[in-house]
């Protein structure tokens, strides 16, 4: 349709004015300057919707191409090999990535080097997926197509035309196992490796940022930017840093990072859409002061009555104190010998947060209770955050709330959002399982169109359909009886039950128990074994229990037995408020043409449910004739309530943006980022 051609040719020229290349670049490293938030989205989505994520026949073309060139490396000696990785490189050096017949050819040799390597050559589904991102793209590659060896082709292009290369995982654990697994063939390049974890001191960090190419998480590296914007505070001019070395404080510590130049993104819809609603914030924990402030706010607030004295809105984790309930806390606060009671706005603050942290927080769901301490756990992941805690005194109620030993509050001293983070990398790229849904929102924030990569090998996993029950005991019990049915009618498959939160998991366990099935469990209290429990998760027999832990990420082998009896079936016990999420966890089967099958189990009374379509479910609770539910209606009920789910999500990023927006005049990183 030429006119649709012509509205986004004059839409990406817009976004090419509103995101111009031609800002300056901030010293003392190259990164690009901030970009306001672009609000069109929505109306992009409306207008134009999924024609900004589809297929490029003439990329797999190029991408066959580059196989059957990378065929005629195989009888080279390793010599010759090597000598024309050296030459190659000295020729991107100097033309950088604005040849593609130089990126053809580095993409043969990494097909070959591949293959000496690891055993392991490149499908022409992987090499257009590393087309995709070397052009400053976002590649969507199905579930087990590949995507850690993928990695390899922009990251190696990047790193030998000169542009230190920064690799995002989800997780530490990936970030150590993909850099062990890759980097003889990134030595075999010449090139050099760092991994940044967690735990690492500032020495060590320092010296993996002088690699070529670096792996690490979203969360390590962002924090590693905002360490150094604080050391530089106001002074981020070139000529006044010089003048600062110059002439004083030559004690400073050099930065960590050499600055943001690309950026490779694996499970990229997982760090900029569902984890950009968190600003991450730089902070320095003050001493712990327990004058008994947050005990006598849980007191105060078990005084009050919901809908007479507050409001609770679950779906945005917000409460809201009513016109009765202001006066009542100023009421029951006075004579409290604490000086917070007696400032309007802080008694009302820290009475809100208390509210939230005995209503709205829930243990085993979203934080657990480990060593004595509050940990907060993701849930788009399933992980621990050991390192992050709650604001506004949030934490420390939760902490007060557990009986367990406050922690320090912490003074902000950095902050960014993901969002303007990425931003600021002169090349950015990603690849994901699942980001053709969130299309509109990816190019409007970012700049990245979605490219669809077609499968290397059919499909063969199966859907069994999904039933809704009437509550969650009804639920735990036909997952059991499923669970049993899989055991003892289908060979023994290796079958892996998939739930929300940790307390759920351990209710499935139980429910096992209860009909005499052993179960391993994979939560966040069991993260140090996630290796070996995954690792026998394919095996005949094995029946896994898991949250999102095994799924974004996680590559779960089949043993010959398991294949051959049906390969491995996935339980939902609960659908996710993005689709996204149980896409991934569903993807654990039927990885790379293996067999495989999944099915959802769920409850009315879910969470999904219940906060984001609860009159929808109470309608066909009330009109349901028999349980379980299947079919059109329980699908029609899923698909409602994350509709519901994505939109309010959606808002509440671009507020946390706008918000962002507004605070970056007043922190002392920023001077004029």
């Amino acid at each position: 349709m030429p006119e649709l051609a012509a509205f986004r040719a004059s839409a990406r020229a817009l976004w090419r004015e509103v995101r111009s290349d031609a800002r300056p670049v901030i010293a003392p490293y190259p990164e690009r300057g901030p970009a306001p938030s672009w609000k069109w989205d929505r109306p992009v989505d409306l207008l134009v919707g999924r024609a900004l994520a589809g297929e490029r026949p003439a990329m797999l073309a190029r991408a066959e191409a580059i196989a059957e060139a990378a065929e005629a490396l195989c009888p080279l000696d390793d010599a010759d090999l090597d000598a024309r990785c050296a030459a190659l490189r000295v020729r991107l050096m100097r033309h950088g990535l604005s040849d593609p017949a130089l990126i053809d050819q580095c993409f043969a040799l990494i097909r070959e080097v591949t293959g000496r390597m690891l055993g392991m050559r490149h499908f022409p589904v992987q090499l257009m997926g590393g087309l995709v991102m070397v052009e400053g793209g976002l590649a969507e590659m199905a579930t087990g197509e590949g995507k850690t060896i993928t990695a390899l082709l922009p990251a190696i292009t990047g790193a030998m035309a000169g542009m230190p290369v920064h690799v995002f995982t989800v997780n530490d654990y990936l970030a150590e196992r993909d850099a062990a697994k890759l980097r003889p063939v990134y030595e075999r390049f010449g090139l050099s490796l760092g991994v940044v974890i967690h735990g690492q001191e500032t020495p060590e960090r320092r010296a993996a940022y002088r690699a070529d190419v670096v792996y690490g998480t979203n969360k390590e590296i962002t924090f590693d930017y905002l360490r150094d914007q604080t050391a530089l505070g106001p002074k981020r001019g070139a000529a006044r840093r010089v003048m600062r070395d110059l002439f004083g404080d030559r004690a400073r510590e050099p930065l960590i990072m050499r600055g943001l130049y690309f950026a490779v993104v694996d499970e990229a819809d997982s760090i900029f859409i569902d984890e950009a609603r968190t600003p991450l914030i730089l902070s320095a924990e003050m001493p712990a002061n327990d004058d008994g402030l947050y005990l006598a706010a849980l007191e105060l607030v078990r005084q009050l009555e919901e809908g007479r004295h507050y409001r609770i809105r679950e779906a945005d984790r917000a409460v809201e104190l009513t016109e009765r309930g202001h006066r009542v806390v100023a009421e029951l606060s006075e004579g409290l010998p604490q000086t917070r009671w007696r400032i309007r706005q802080a008694r009302e603050q820290i009475a809100s947060q208390a509210i939230a942290a005995l209503r709205l927080y829930q243990r085993d769901r979203d934080y657990i209770v480990a060593e004595d301490k509050v940990q907060i756990v993701d849930e788009s992941t399933g992980r621990v955050m050991a390192d992050r805690s709650w604001e506004g005194g949030l934490h420390q109620l939760i902490e007060a709330k557990e009986e367990v030993e406050l922690s320090g509050t912490r003074n902000t001293m950095a902050r960014i959002t993901y969002q303007r983070f990425f931003r600021r990398y002169l090349r950015l790229s990603g690849m994901s399982g699942t980001v053709k849904e969130t299309a509109p929102e990816l190019w409007a924030d970012y700049g990245l169109k979605v490219t669809v990569v077609p499968r290397n090998r059919p499909n063969l996993r199966r859907d069994r359909g999904h039933q809704l029950h009437a509550d969650a005991a009804s639920k735990w019990a036909a997952v059991a009886e499923a669970v049993r049915t899989v055991r003892e009618e289908e060979g023994q498959r290796p079958i892996l039950v998939g739930t929300r939160s940790v307390g759920d998991s351990e209710a499935v366990a139980a429910a096992l128990d209860r009909v005499g099935i052993a179960c391993r469990i994979l939560n966040a209290r069991q993260d140090a074994e996630e290796a070996e429990i995954v690792a026998a998760a394919g095996r005949i027999g094995a029946v896994t229990v898991a949250t999102n832990m095994a799924g974004r990420g996680t590559d779960i082998e089949l043993s010959k037995e398991a294949h051959a009896a049906g390969g491995l079936h996935v339980i939902l016990t609960a659908f996710h408020e993005t689709p996204r999420i149980d896409r991934q966890l569903e993807g654990r089967a039927g990885r790379q043409g293996d067999p495989g099958s999944t099915q959802a189990i769920t409850a009315i009374d879910d969470e999904l449910y219940a906060l984001f379509a609860p009159r929808a479910a109470r309608a066909l609770k009330a009109s349901a004739k028999a349980w379980p539910i299947e079919g059109r209606p329980a699908n029609l009920l899923r698909r409602w309530a994350q509709g519901a789910a994505e939109r309010r999500h959606a808002a509440s990023r671009r507020q946390t943006e706008l918000s962002e927006e507004r605070l970056q005049k007043t922190m002392a990183f920023s001077g004029t980022a």
